[in-house]
């Protein structure tokens, strides 16, 4: 079982397997264009890992209406339950080893490996590398639409990770039970620029690192040991379990989430409604600088 990361010569293995139904698999393919949520069906119809599903960050990894929504924000999580039916009918069973990628540096897959762990599900893996790794080690490929399979079996169980609300994260404001970690760019955080947002700025108190610091320049997470000596240093002696993540939207939180866990730190909570909903909701305090 994969539970993290999975390189590309594992998921082939593991696709040789499955074709011999020795061990169920399913791709997910989580290609995202924030600009144009259009481009990401273009891109998987022109291109993507032979046996792949799509999932959409906007259709399929967010609520499209607030009665389905469990948190506020820009990219809003699905009820568990509505969640947990669209696994089925893409063919998900409890026994399935889901693995996730993207092609954009793997700043979107995220969100599903966290989402599965959240319904429950601990064999999900992030592909290392993502689809430009897949390429060049000469993995099987597809075009046109997703090949339909039967209606899955998948429970929806207690979750493996941690959702933190807007007025958690405003009760332990400031205190030294809660480090906030932000993982969008310096520039955002520090407010000197806001192209998605109300307000520019950050949670008062919160670190900053950005989420494309945890990988290497072949696209691929750094080694353990040097995520683990990076993120100590962020820490600065804070408690590790103290930690809540968040980004602009709660998905470019998740590869901080990820590579603090590969790093040898357990799992902490992951705030979904991140900027987007602390920033709309009256009275609470923005810092800036």
């Amino acid at each position: 079982m994969y539970t993290h990361l999975i390189t590309t010569t594992q998921l082939q293995q593991l696709q040789a397997e499955t074709n011999a139904a020795r061990q169920p698999v399913l791709v997910f393919d989580c290609t995202a264009d924030l600009a144009d949520p259009t481009k990401a069906d273009t891109q998987f119809a022109s291109g993507h890992i032979a046996g792949a599903v799509q999932a959409h960050l906007e259709r399929n990894l967010s609520a499209t209406r607030a009665e389905d929504a469990v948190n506020g924000g820009r990219h809003p999580l699905p009820k568990r339950e509505i969640f947990t039916q669209w696994l089925q009918a893409l063919g998900m069973n409890d026994d399935t080893q889901a693995v996730v990628y993207d092609r954009n540096g793997s700043a979107f897959c995220g969100r599903l490996w966290w989402m599965l762990k959240w319904v429950g599900h601990d064999a999900v893996a992030v592909l290392d590398g993502g689809w430009a790794a897949w390429q060049a080690a000469g993995g099987a490929v597809a075009s046109g639409p997703a090949t339909p399979r039967p209606t899955g079996h998948f429970s929806l169980r207690a979750p493996l990770r941690r959702l933190v609300r807007t007025d958690e994260v405003a009760a332990q404001l400031g205190q030294p039970t809660q480090t906030v970690v932000d993982a969008r760019a310096a520039a955002r955080y520090r407010g000197d620029e806001e192209p998605l947002d109300p307000v520019a700025g950050h949670i008062p108190g919160a670190l900053n690192r950005p989420f494309t610091d945890n990988f290497a320049e072949d696209g691929r997470f750094k080694p353990a040991a040097q995520l683990n000596a990076e993120w100590t240093a962020l820490l600065a002696g804070r408690d590790a379990t103290s930690v809540v993540h968040q980004c602009g939207s709660g998905v470019t939180a998740i590869p901080n989430a990820l590579a603090m866990e590969l790093a040898g730190f357990a799992p902490v909570g992951v705030y979904a409604g991140s900027w987007s909903e602390w920033s709309r909701t009256p009275r609470l305090p923005c810092a800036q600088g």
